[in-house]
């Protein structure tokens, strides 16, 4: 297997952007990593698509072959794949890019994520969204996403007793990075008070736990690390790549505030890496709501079972604390648009390690985690990428 590094990214603004088409935001995130690792399209060999639900979104399938056409690609017949695992999606498509790196099947990889979902109304994308549960055993019975994460977040309290403040902080942490993030959907600071006033969603979950509906689109390129330099005088390492699996519906659960599968995928990416949570400077975890961020934390070891809302309440996941999480925003501030969120993570940290995230920089940043959930944690992959 041959080492794989990251040699460009690109990342749209997210945001509702009712002036953009789905085409035109995957064409300008592709190209901004094309023209950041200062090559031709003629030199990609594959391209890898995250996308959850574009049928449903935009009423377009075959998404492989329409982003290759028009990134100018399909004339020179290159193999795209659209790759699916709900909010995963975006995770998964990166995780395929340097499997196909690594194996030297291809040389330079586009791994891409793109989700259009501000042309439906609110109803239909919930229910959309509600696909990534089980339909029949959750869906059919109304339960929607804010509803089982409430759900996990109402199982937590009880065990660990979590105030709702604690809860709160998750959010306000991460608007104050998302204020320092130039393509961050929300770019404005909140208090404890904005949480805990805003409006119930699904007990105790309030409007401003919850991650926002996100138009959006990202793409890194991967290459053998032993060509890197001829793209980039600032190759990326790719350390691990992850994945696990869990039952799809809750009730099917060992421990619904638990995510086995973000417990497995991060155990097999730090015995992959050779590294222990001492030496991660930063994470960008799937806070698609508050709870999410307070289970992730804890699931890959970054403190104990039940500690993370006072290890969040104490500074120690901001900029500046013990491990910063969410530097970019998180899903929370920057946005989700789903398919294209895992590949974002990725542009972050590379950003990080590079040295270039300006206002939310990491002092001293060489290693860094990416974590993506999809579902309720029915698919999970992480990822561990580091400066060479």
């Amino acid at each position: 297997m041959r080492d794989v590094a990251v040699i460009g990214i690109g990342c749209t603004r997210f945001g509702e952007k009712w002036e953009s088409s789905f085409r035109d935001i995957f064409v300008e995130a592709g190209t901004l990593a094309l023209e950041d690792a200062q090559l031709s399209g003629e030199k990609i060999d594959a391209m890898y698509v995250g996308n959850m639900s574009a049928g449903r979104f935009i009423g377009q399938e075959h998404i492989g072959a329409l982003i290759a056409d028009y990134a100018g690609l399909a004339t020179r017949h290159i193999p795209s794949t659209r790759v699916e695992a709900a909010c995963a999606s975006g995770g998964l498509a990166f995780r395929q890019a340097v499997i196909a790196v690594a194996s030297g099947m291809e040389d330079i990889v586009i791994a891409a994520g793109v989700e259009k979902m501000t042309d439906v109304g609110s109803d239909e994308s919930t229910d959309t969204l509600t696909g990534a549960a089980d339909r029949e055993w959750e869906g059919f019975m109304g339960a929607t996403f804010p509803g089982l994460y409430a759900m996990i977040a109402q199982d937590y309290m009880h065990k660990y007793h979590m105030t709702r403040e604690q809860l709160a902080q998750v959010a306000v942490k991460n608007h104050y990075n998302g204020a320092r993030n130039p393509i961050a959907q929300f770019q404005s600071e909140i208090t404890l008070d904005t949480v805990l006033k805003s409006t119930m969603v699904a007990e105790p979950l309030r409007l401003f736990d919850c991650s926002p509906v996100t138009d959006g689109a990202a793409a890194v390129i991967v290459a053998p690390l032993d060509r890197a330099r001829e793209f980039t005088d600032t190759p990326i390492k790719v350390l691990a790549t992850a994945q696990a699996s869990d039952t799809i519906a809750l009730h099917d659960r060992r421990d619904i505030s638990t995510l086995d599968a973000t417990v497995a995928a991060g155990q097999r990416a730090f015995k992959m890496a050779h590294l222990t949570h001492k030496d991660i400077n930063m994470v960008e975890v799937h806070d698609c709501f508050s709870i999410a961020e307070i289970c992730a934390i804890e699931d890959l070891g970054f403190c104990r079972k039940g500690t993370a809302g006072k290890f969040t309440a104490d500074g120690e996941t901001a900029l500046g604390g013990k491990i910063p999480v969410n530097t970019s925003g998180g899903l929370k501030a920057c946005g989700h648009p789903v398919g294209a969120t895992g590949i974002k993570q990725v542009c972050e940290i590379v950003q990080q390690l590079r040295g270039t995230a300006g206002k939310r920089q990491v002092d001293g940043a060489k290693i860094g985690m990416t974590h993506n959930v999809g579902g309720t944690g029915a698919t999970v992959a992480v990822h561990i990428l580091g400066r060479v």
